[in-house]
C-alpha cells in the first residue's frame, strides 16, 4: 500500500521497525512525556514510571514498535486488534515528511481493509496529514466525566 502525502524532506530508507521488548520501556516512558498535551488524546495524566513499566509488560497492543533510523530511536508505532493505528515521533524527527513511509512500512507490514488513528481535532498537522493520505474523517468522541461511580 502506497500513501499519497510526498515524503521528500528526508531519508525514508534507513527507517525499521523493531518490536518493542521490556529493555524499550525508559525510551517509550520518555517519548511518552514529551508529547505536547494537544496531541495526546490517550492519557488523560501522565502515569508514573512504573505503571508504564506494567503497561508495557502487558502486550496491550497486537503489534508495538520501536522505530529506528539509522540505528538511532526516534519514535513507537503500535496497532491494536481493531486495527487503530497510534504513532509518535520524538520532536526533533517530527515534520522532516518520514510520517508517510513510517505508515506504509507498518500498513506493510499488516495489511488489513480497514485502519483507525484516533487524533485530537486540535492537532491540525496531524488532521491535515491524514487527509493528504486518504483517511477519512468518520467521527468526534465527546466524554463526559462524573464523580458517579
Amino acid at each position: 500500500m502506497n500513501l499519497r502525502y510526498p515524503t521528500n524532506k528526508m531519508n525514508t530508507k534507513n527507517i525499521r521497525l523493531k518490536r518493542v521488548t521490556i529493555s524499550d520501556v525508559d525510551f517509550l516512558y520518555l517519548l511518552l512525556k514529551d508529547r505536547d498535551q494537544y496531541t495526546n488524546i490517550s492519557h488523560k495524566k501522565m502515569p508514573t514510571f512504573l505503571q508504564h513499566k506494567k503497561f508495557v509488560k502487558s502486550n496491550h497492543y497486537s503489534y508495538w514498535y520501536v522505530i529506528f533510523s539509522n540505528n538511532v530511536k526516534i519514535g513507537a508505532a503500535y496497532m491494536t486488534n481493531i486495527n487503530e493505528i497510534g504513532l509518535h515521533l520524538k520532536k526533533e524527527f517530527q515534520n522532516l515528511g518520514i510520517e508517510k513511509s513510517i505508515l506504509n512500512k507498518l500498513l506493510l507490514k499488516h495489511p488489513r481493509s480497514r485502519y483507525i488513528i484516533n487524533v485530537n481535532p486540535k492537532n491540525k498537522k496531524r488532521v491535515q496529514f491524514l487527509k493528504k493520505t486518504g483517511f477519512s474523517l468518520i467521527q468526534h468522541t465527546y466524554e463526559l466525566i462524573t464523580d458517579r461511580k
